[in-house]
């Protein structure tokens, strides 16, 4: 796939959710994220108005994440934790689903869960969009078509691999399945593991439009040197 570092780099959503993660981590994001012109800064709820101070001046969005990592939070939980984030000014909001209740087989469960972040953002900002987490590693072929089905009835922009903090990440097989599901309207993030230029064009390949990485910088001064 042919790419150039500039268009790639509009498609990566430059990470930081680490536990340990601080200010001055979230400010160097930023400041990174501007430099080299990513989609978004990915990071906790808590950075949100830390981030959307930095980035005021930049077309660079703030992304948070919602249930994280584990997804087996409350709806109503996840629904608070969408408007604050929103409010405080983040434009994309990635929830992890409810893993455990789509393994038990309650569709409506995750498709009201998911559904709910959906109307949760959107009431607050109508252009903001929901990525919804899988969490891969922990399903079986049926259950990520399941899951994408869902997601897609559920109103959700995108679908997304993982969480980076499962069994596993991103695979470019699992990328192309959530493609052929979704259909070509829908975004599919791929995330979690993807360290190189390689892997990151091997995922466009596969049908991604957006990346999740951390080593979002490593990324793009590869590409430059391809």
């Amino acid at each position: 796939m042919s790419m150039n570092a500039k268009e790639l780099a509009k498609m990566i959503d430059h990470t930081v959710l680490k536990a340990v993660a601080s200010k001055k981590d979230i400010v160097m994001l930023c400041q990174e994220a501007k430099e080299y012109g990513f989609a978004s800064v990915c990071i906790n709820p808590f950075f949100v108005p830390l981030a959307v101070e930095q980035l005021k001046d930049s077309e660079v969005v703030v992304c948070t994440v919602i249930g994280f990592p584990l997804g087996s939070t409350t709806t109503a939980s996840k629904v608070a934790e969408t408007v604050e984030a929103v409010q405080n000014g983040a434009k994309e909001v990635d929830m992890v689903i409810n893993v455990g209740a789509l393994k038990d087989g309650q569709t409506e469960v995750v498709f009201n869960d998911m559904k709910a972040v959906v109307e949760a953002a959107q009431s607050v900002n109508p252009e903001a969009i929901t990525k919804v987490i899988i969490e891969t590693c922990y399903l079986t072929k049926e259950e990520k078509i399941q899951a994408c089905e869902l997601a897609k009835k559920a109103g959700a922009h995108f679908v997304k691999t993982s969480t980076g903090f499962g069994s596993g990440g991103a695979t470019t097989e699992d990328v192309a399945l959530m493609r052929q599901i979704v259909g070509p309207n829908l975004g599919v993030k791929a995330s979690g593991g993807i360290k190189n230029a390689r892997d990151a064009l091997a995922m466009m390949q596969a049908g991604a439009s957006r990346i999740g990485a951390s080593a979002g910088v490593a990324i793009v001064q590869e590409l430059k040197g391809i």
